[in-house]
């Protein structure tokens, strides 16, 4: 028989996990009738940036995988434990983009019900000028704000972090908080 642990306490059976209400709880979360763990899922965190040179030019990315691989995005993706938000936004502009960034303050928060993800952009500035596509990405490039892909950008919250990176927020404003309503339909 395998042993399984809950912190010091070892049990001779498997875990047997039931949907209930625990007590003391408002809604339904998977718990196992062993030793009474309650497996909770939380959202996702995902930390990208909006990444400008002096010039002002700014950095996307066209996805080489799914979801909506061949579209446009900004460096972005999950945090990974042990990092901070800020260590993943700057780890997912190399990993993307293979850009050395430091960020310049808070761009936005983006709360997405639908897909359990909370979404957290920075403002950012280039510390070394070069750029190349990372194996996330089928390019990457330098584009004027009025010559970013708008069309083919391939989330919502690409279009959010744009906007209110011109709009000021995490400079001369706060940042923006938005989040997707039950009404969006996916792209």
């Amino acid at each position: 028989m395998t042993r399984y642990s809950k912190g010091f306490a070892m049990y001779e059976q498997e875990p047997d996990f039931h949907h209930i209400v625990p007590e003391d709880d408002d809604r339904e979360r998977r718990v196992c009738r062993t030793c009474g763990f309650v497996d909770y899922v939380n959202p996702k965190i995902v930390a990208g940036v909006v990444a400008t040179r002096e010039d002002g030019r700014v950095l996307m990315c066209k996805r080489a995988i799914e979801p909506r691989s061949g579209f446009w995005t900004l460096p972005a993706g999950y945090m990974e434990e042990g990092e901070s938000v800020q260590e993943a936004a700057l780890r997912e502009a190399r990993e993307e983009a293979c850009a050395t960034l430091e960020l310049d303050g808070l761009l936005g928060v983006y709360s997405v019900p639908r897909i359990s993800q909370v979404q957290i952009f920075f403002r950012a500035r280039f510390k070394a000028p070069g750029i190349a596509a990372g194996p996330e990405s089928r390019e990457v490039a330098l584009f004027e704000w009025d010559q970013l892909p708008l069309p083919d950008l391939a989330f919502p919250s690409v279009k959010w972090a744009l906007d209110d990176y011109r709009a000021g927020h995490g400079r001369d404003r706060p940042p923006a908080m938005r989040t997707q309503g039950p009404d969006f339909k996916p792209l």
